[in-house]
């Protein structure tokens, strides 16, 4: 499998331990962004992935680049353009206190891109795999006129291609912005996607009939088969299932629906979570990964991503940094002993 990611790597600026923005007058610096995380989770284990983006030309930029190389992700094709490095500053919860993300995106030079300046055929070369989410073409404008022509060429060129849904409120603010235009058109090229309850009925307008009595599962088995009806191009569709006791501890699990079967993961409860961004992509990377080598066990494929968010959420920073290896162990049960 060769895989390539498209979207914004950011200068990630979190405030130290559980304090809030600018209480210490610190931050902590490090960089991460939805498609970037997936490719560095991938390149964690051993796939073949590509990252592209478009990137200032500056000492920052290069910091960013070289820090994606080191856990062995290709950035050669990466353009370099006009505008600056997007931003996120970070406050991690604690207890009651919900996490919190605040954007400083604009004019960064993926927003800013000409979509003209992109030979996807070229930048979708050698690979069968192309991942995206619905956080770039949120960011602007050219940023979305990228992302279509991005999946419309990675279809024609025959790739299976990804797409977590993502929606952000703070985003999708530009002139013109409309989610349900822009995402519906995005996912008739999309094959596996990852969704969420008001995704489906609020953002894309899907109808579903839902019982008070259902329960999770069976409320996203419904919503995955409307999905389905509305674009009988997807092959499977993951929903991710959080249970939010307080910032630092949630109940994780995932299910998977492949028009037939709803396959149900196992249910993992998080007592100490240590930094919960870029659990989502971590599962998605896990995914990817596990449809390939698991190739029709999707009930491993899916334990395998489960896994892989489980650990994540126990690792500072935007990036997963664990092996195809420890992901095992946690499926097969071997959890916080310590490893001689």
């Amino acid at each position: 499998m060769k895989v390539l990611t498209f979207g914004e790597i950011m200068l990630r600026l979190r405030a130290p331990w559980h304090e809030r923005l600018f209480q210490s007058g610190s931050l902590e610096a490090t960089f991460g962004g939805g498609e970037a995380n997936v490719a560095v989770s991938l390149a964690n284990y051993g796939v073949d992935v590509e990252y592209f983006t478009i990137l200032p030309d500056n000492t920052i930029a290069d910091a960013c680049v070289r820090e994606l190389r080191k856990f062995g992700v290709d950035t050669r094709k990466i353009q370099r353009g006009e505008g600056r490095m997007g931003l996120y500053f970070l406050e991690a919860g604690s207890n009651q206190i919900p996490s919190r993300v605040v954007y400083d995106r604009a004019y960064s030079a993926i927003s800013l891109a000409d979509p003209a300046s992109v030979d996807w055929k070229t930048v979708l070369a050698g690979r069968d795999w192309f991942h995206i989410s619905g956080i770039t073409p949120a960011i602007s404008r050219t940023a979305m006129e990228l992302s279509l022509a991005a999946v419309h060429t990675a279809k024609e060129m025959g790739l299976t291609v990804s797409c977590d849904f993502n929606y952000r409120n703070s985003l999708w603010k530009y002139e013109g912005a409309d989610v349900k235009k822009t995402m519906s058109q995005l996912l008739t090229c999309v094959d596996v996607l990852s969704i969420g309850e008001d995704d489906v009925r609020t953002r894309l307008g899907i109808p579903v009939e839902l019982s008070e009595t259902d329960t999770k599962v069976q409320r996203f088995e419904k919503l995955d088969a409307a999905l389905m009806a509305a674009y009988p191009n997807l092959k499977l569709v993951v929903n991710t299932m959080r249970e939010s006791m307080s910032a630092e501890r949630n109940g994780w699990s995932a299910c998977l629906y492949d028009g037939k079967t709803m396959h149900v993961s196992r249910r993992y409860e998080i007592l100490d979570i240590v930094d919960r961004v870029g659990g989502g992509d971590s599962f998605f990377g896990g995914l990817v990964y596990g449809l390939s080598h698991y190739e029709k066990d999707l009930d491993a494929a899916l334990e395998f991503a489960t896994a892989a968010s489980c650990l994540k959420l126990g690792i500072p920073g935007d990036f997963n940094r664990v092996s195809a290896a420890e992901v095992e162990q946690l499926m097969k049960g071997v959890g916080a002993q310590i490893q001689r």
